[in-house]
């Protein structure tokens, strides 16, 4: 491992202006990318057969529970300078050791299947075995945490990614030609509102180790206290902005392909196959790079964001080194139980699945609470009521969903 890393820790020292710059971006395009992983990928296809354009209404949606706990995490957390389980242990003690257990290993099950993203993106995009194009992938991902200035080199490399993927998928919108006007009409009058598919979307977009990702890496950066707000503030926003903006023009790609008749079998891999039908092989060939982009993205996130959530339990991965090698191990760990699986064993997703309904409201209900009461814990800083009130409304109903998860799991166990 290198001798250091640009990846400070809470404590370190304020970094440059463009430093600063770099990270904001970079956590901007790290919140939009993990909310957009391999599952959201087939989710949104699966959704947008069944409903048509009704479904955009649950894109609507997925987009403002975003826009309230994002804007909520990212100030309490920036103004603060604590991570997310701190201000849960100063709260309530011990809740930040649950939380962080919640989200270190509902990462690391994702983590499997962000893996199996990979191989599967790059088999459709240069016909690689599915397992080789796992183990490259991983190799690519590690390699961003071994090198010199680690922080800076995953905030590039995310931008970039990022980018190309909104890129593709907008290519892809405009050949399919999805008849716009119905999907805005829908979008806010929809014919017909299915919850589920609302609640599975919101919990797979906005739940789990994706809810603390871009704030985590905004403190690492040194962009914490008051002072910061207005910058973070904009940062939230433009995050929720090119998340939105990625989840409808993905959805407005399968859905032209969907209202030109095809028939989608989504028990096979529908995504490739509206790409393909609206673009023929280079269509394939850029739901490749999608997916790939989507999973290797989501692979850095998920291992970055649970790691940061170790010094939870001893202060050494506080220290930058110790905190690379361990995201380092967290990737291996997840690499070698796919390549060994072959695949993301449906059990596991599915519990991890669940976690990610849990672990939202109850970091996002004890977060608010230490804005609301705890004013102390932010230095004194006055927050905005309007913020608390929406943050109260959208955490009911993140304890609903969370409910749902719960009995999604027992079922699933129990059958």
């Amino acid at each position: 491992m290198p001798p250091e890393s640009s990846v400070p820790t809470a404590t370190a020292p304020r970094s440059s202006k463009k430093d600063r710059r770099t990270a904001l971006v970079g956590a901007i395009f790290l919140m939009a990318t993990s909310a957009i992983g391999p599952g959201f990928i087939t989710q949104t296809t699966n959704f947008t057969v069944a409903l048509g354009a009704a479904f955009a209404f649950g894109i609507l949606m997925s987009i403002l529970v975003d826009f309230v706990v994002q804007m909520n995490i990212w100030r309490i957390i920036s103004v603060s300078g604590k991570r997310a389980h701190e201000i849960a242990n100063a709260v309530v003690p011990g809740a930040g050791y649950l939380l962080a257990t919640l989200v270190i290993l509902g990462g690391l099950v994702f983590n499997i299947g962000n893996v199996a993203g990979t191989g599967l993106g790059l088999n459709a995009m240069l016909g690689l075995d599915p397992k080789i194009g796992g183990a490259i992938s991983v190799l690519i991902a590690i390699s961003l945490f071994v090198v010199k200035r680690a922080g800076m080199a995953m905030d590039r490399v995310i931008i970039v990614l990022g980018i190309l993927m909104i890129a593709l998928t907008v290519y892809v919108a405009i050949v399919s030609g999805p008849p716009v006007g119905e999907a805005l009409t829908q979008t806010v009058w929809p014919d017909t509102i299915d919850f589920a598919a609302i609640t599975t979307i919101i919990g797979g977009t906005v739940g789990g180790y994706i809810t603390y990702s871009g704030a985590h890496r905004l403190l690492d950066s040194g962009t914490t206290g008051p002072e910061h707000v207005r910058e973070v503030t904009r940062g939230a926003l433009t995050g929720i902005a090119v998340t939105g903006l990625m989840r409808y023009v993905l959805f407005l790609a399968i859905f032209g392909v969907v209202a030109g008749g095809v028939a989608l079998n989504t028990k096979g891999n529908a995504t490739a196959d509206a790409f393909e039908s609206a673009a023929g092989q280079f269509g394939l060939r850029a739901f490749g790079v999608v997916l790939w982009a989507a999973a290797i993205t989501s692979v850095i996130g998920a291992a970055y964001t649970s790691v940061s959530f170790l010094d939870a339990f001893s202060r050494r991965f506080a220290e930058p080194r110790t905190r690379n090698l361990a995201t380092v191990i967290f990737i291996l760990v997840s690499a070698v139980i796919f390549l060994i699986l072959g695949t993301a064993p449906a059990a596991l997703l599915v519990f991890a699945g669940g976690f990610n309904g849990l672990i939202l409201p109850i970091g996002f209900t004890i977060l608010l609470y230490a804005a609301w009461r705890r004013r102390e814990l932010l230095g004194g800083y006055r927050y905005p009521v309007w913020l608390i009130v929406a943050g109260v409304l959208v955490a009911a109903l993140t304890w609903y969903m969370g409910v749902v998860s719960a009995r999604t799991i027992f079922d699933y166990l129990a059958s």
